[in-house]
C-alpha cells in the first residue's frame, strides 16, 4: 500500500491547490479497502480513484467526497446504495494524460490569479488599480461595513472575502435576501460594494480589483471581462494561448462538411444491425454477407470489408443497444 500511496501522492505533489495534501487521507483509506472488495465493488471505486487524478477545474462534482462516503459505507461493513452507484455510473471516463496536463498547468495560474500567460495589457488593470486604492470613498465604505459587521467571520485563511460568484447566463444559486439574517444582509452588503468598485473581493483591508480572466469549467471555457475594462479584441488577449488551452479536450475537428458525414455514418450505422439479422437468417458469409451489407447501406459493392469494420467501431455503443432489442 504504501508504494502505491507514494506514486500516487508523487502525481498529485506537482498540482496546484495542494492536492497532495487535499487527498493523502482519502487515498490512504482506499488503497487499505481495495484488497478486501470484490471485483464489481472495486471496479466501481476505481471509476472515483481514477477522477481523483483529473484537475478539480474539470470534475462535475467534488469527486473526493463521493469517493469518502463510499469508503464510509464499506467500513462500517454495508454496501454502496444506488446514489453511489447513480454518480459513478454516470461519471465519463476521465480526461486523457495531454488534457489533464493542460489543465492542471492552467490551475497553477489560477491560484496564484495570475492571467499573464493568457492577457496581453496589464496596463488597464494597474491604471485602474491605482485609482481605487487612492480613493477615499472606498475606504470610507468599507469602514461602514466593518463597523456594521464581523467581517473576519466571512475571510478564509489567508484573509479573503470573496463577493458572490457569477455564473454562466448569470444564474446565481440564491438571489433573495432575508433581511432577518445577518449572513445574508452582510453579502448583499459586500456584493453591493464590490459592485461600485469592480472588485472580486477583499484581503484584509486591501481590495482585490477584478481581472480580464480566462477560466476553464467542467463544461467549457469562460471569459470574463470586467465591466471597467476598454476591450480591444487585438491588443487585450492572447487568442492563440487560449485556443491552445481550449482545444486541448477537444476530440477532433468539426465543422459542416463533417457533420454531414457523421449524420451520413450514423444513419448507416442504424441500419446495420437489422441487415447484420437478415444475413445471419439468409445463410451469408464472407464476400456475399460483405455484398450484402453493402447494397442494404447503398455503398459501392467495391467498399472495403474495413469501412464496415470502422463503422461498427465508430457506433458500437449505439450498435450494442440496437442488438439488445
Amino acid at each position: 500500500m504504501t508504494k502505491a500511496l507514494d506514486l500516487d501522492l508523487k502525481r498529485l505533489n506537482a498540482r496546484a491547490f495542494d492536492r497532495a495534501e487535499w487527498g493523502e487521507g482519502v487515498l490512504r483509506r482506499y488503497h487499505a479497502a481495495t484488497p478486501n472488495l470484490n471485483d464489481v465493488v472495486g471496479q466501481r471505486l476505481r471509476v472515483l480513484y481514477n477522477w481523483m487524478f483529473v484537475p478539480p477545474t474539470l470534475w462535475p462534482f467534488n469527486v473526493q467526497d463521493v469517493l469518502e462516503d463510499c469508503l464510509n459505507a464499506l467500513e462500517k461493513g454495508k454496501h454502496l446504495n444506488s446514489r453511489h452507484l447513480l454518480l459513478i455510473d454516470l461519471l465519463p471516463e476521465p480526461p486523457d494524460k495531454t488534457i489533464c496536463d493542460a489543465v492542471a498547468g492552467h490551475e497553477h495560474f489560477v491560484q496564484k490569479g495570475t492571467y499573464e500567460n493568457l492577457v496581453k495589457t496589464q496596463a488597464k488593470y494597474a491604471q485602474n488599480e491605482l485609482a481605487i486604492n487612492a480613493e477615499p470613498e472606498l475606504r470610507r465604505q468599507w469602514a461602514r461595513i466593518k463597523a456594521a459587521f464581523n467581517v473576519q467571520a466571512y475571510s478564509d485563511h489567508k484573509g479573503v472575502i470573496r463577493r458572490t460568484m457569477t455564473a454562466e447566463r448569470n444564474l446565481r444559486p440564491s438571489f433573495s435576501v432575508n433581511m432577518r439574517r445577518r449572513e445574508e444582509v452582510f453579502h448583499a452588503a459586500f456584493d453591493a460594494f464590490c459592485l461600485r468598485w469592480n472588485l472580486y473581493g477583499m484581503q484584509n483591508d486591501e481590495p482585490l480589483l477584478l481581472k480580464l480572466a480566462v477560466n476553464l469549467t467542467p463544461y467549457g471555457t469562460m471569459i470574463h471581462i470586467p465591466a471597467y475594462w476598454s476591450f480591444d479584441p487585438k491588443r487585450d488577449i492572447r487568442w492563440d494561448a487560449i485556443a491552445s488551452l481550449h482545444r486541448a479536450r477537444v476530440p477532433g475537428r468539426q465543422g459542416s462538411a463533417l457533420a454531414e458525414g457523421f449524420a451520413e455514418r450514423m444513419k448507416a450505422a442504424g441500419k446495420l444491425p437489422q441487415l447484420e439479422k437478415e444475413a445471419l437468417r439468409l445463410g451469408l458469409k464472407g464476400e456475399k454477407k460483405h455484398e450484402f451489407l453493402c447494397a442494404g447501406l447503398r455503398w459501392d459493392l467495391r467498399t472495403s470489408p474495413k469501412q464496415i469494420n470502422r463503422l461498427r467501431a465508430e457506433f458500437k455503443n449505439r450498435l450494442a443497444v440496437e442488438k439488445t432489442k
